[in-house]
């Protein structure tokens, strides 16, 4: 009896001892079974054993495809019908369930997840709506910041709990940045992004992914004058004002067949010839999809790709 109490005692002092220190931090409960995720609208409780995924945001497709996640539906990529190219191969047998416009509300539903990544521009109306089917992450990550993609990217991961995996592939592309850079071994290379379209050209922000990372290989974006505030490219220029993109090297795009078409007849016009890139064949055609819509490590990764197949392999700077 007295051995009983004895180990009784023992038992209950080790629980109260262990329960003090889960509550002031210092440990974690081993029966834990969910994780907390800061988001825009709050701390978010998701659940352990996530499997059915849905994702409203090229970038949260991107990072969860990056992590070995295939999730079940996704909006389609602007420009397209589907997912962008560089990930269609990833997700073939996804659902398409909206547009970065307008999404799906049934077609969200009839996939049952138990996890929505969302946009961090989605609006608290709809963020409302979708909780009620899934907890829905919307990360409070500010449009156009420095390195926006790598922090959305971590909110995901962490809602997949999949940090750590996540932290490694960024130390990779990192290291590859680095390399490329030191291979293009110029600083000050003057640039443009634009996006072709119908109604004439876009100058593309220097604060977006892909420009981001063509400033951090050594190249500077010029033509930020032009575009206003808080926005992600220009208005249409007119063929009188292409001298705003008239740079070193002119990265090229457009983002569907429309654009291309615009793009060949604008290369007949003696305002697109005497462009300094063009002058100089340093005209880079590339994916507008990727380029200037997507975001997230599988993208910078092919947005690199087509740095060191197009400019590092074929046309060194001077």
């Amino acid at each position: 009896m007295k051995f009983s109490l004895y180990l009784s005692r023992v038992i209950g002092f080790i629980f109260h001892t262990v329960l003090l220190a889960v509550s002031l931090g210092f440990v974690s409960p081993l029966w834990a079974e969910n994780r907390l995720v800061q988001t825009q609208y709050g701390q978010i409780d998701v659940p352990e054993g996530i499997k059915r995924v849905v994702t409203l945001h090229e970038g949260a497709l991107d990072a969860a495809v990056a992590l070995g996640i295939e999730p079940l539906g996704a909006i389609a990529t602007r420009g397209g019908k589907g997912v962008a190219t560089y990930l269609a191969d990833s997700v073939p047998e996804i659902t398409i369930v909206g547009t970065a416009r307008e999404i799906n509300i049934e077609a969200i539903l009839a996939l049952r997840p138990d996890l929505i990544l969302a946009s961090p521009t989605m609006q608290k109306r709809q963020y409302n709506l979708l909780s009620k089917l899934a907890p829905t992450i919307v990360p409070a990550v500010k449009l156009l910041s420095k390195d926006a993609w790598k922090n959305n990217s971590r909110v995901y991961a962490q809602a997949l709990g999949k940090s750590v995996e996540l932290e490694k592939i960024l130390i990779n592309l990192d290291q590859r940045i680095t390399s490329t850079k030191n291979q293009l071994g110029q600083e000050g290379l003057t640039a443009t992004l634009v996006r072709w379209t119908p109604q004439g050209p876009l100058l593309m922000s220097p604060d977006i992914n892909s420009a981001q990372i063509l400033a951090q290989v050594g190249f500077q974006l010029k033509g930020k004058e032009a575009i206003k505030a808080g926005r992600p490219h220009s208005d249409p220029l007119s063929q009188e004002n292409l001298n705003l993109i008239n740079a070193q090297w002119l990265f090229l795009s457009s983002v569907n067949q429309d654009g291309n078409k615009a793009l060949q007849t604008a290369k007949l016009s003696p305002a697109f010839t005497r462009l300094e890139a063009v002058k100089n064949n340093r005209v880079i055609v590339v994916d507008g999809q990727l380029w200037t819509s997507s975001s997230g490590p599988l993208s910078a990764k092919a947005i690199l790709d087509d740095l060191q197949q197009q400019v590092l392999s074929t046309q060194k700077p001077n």
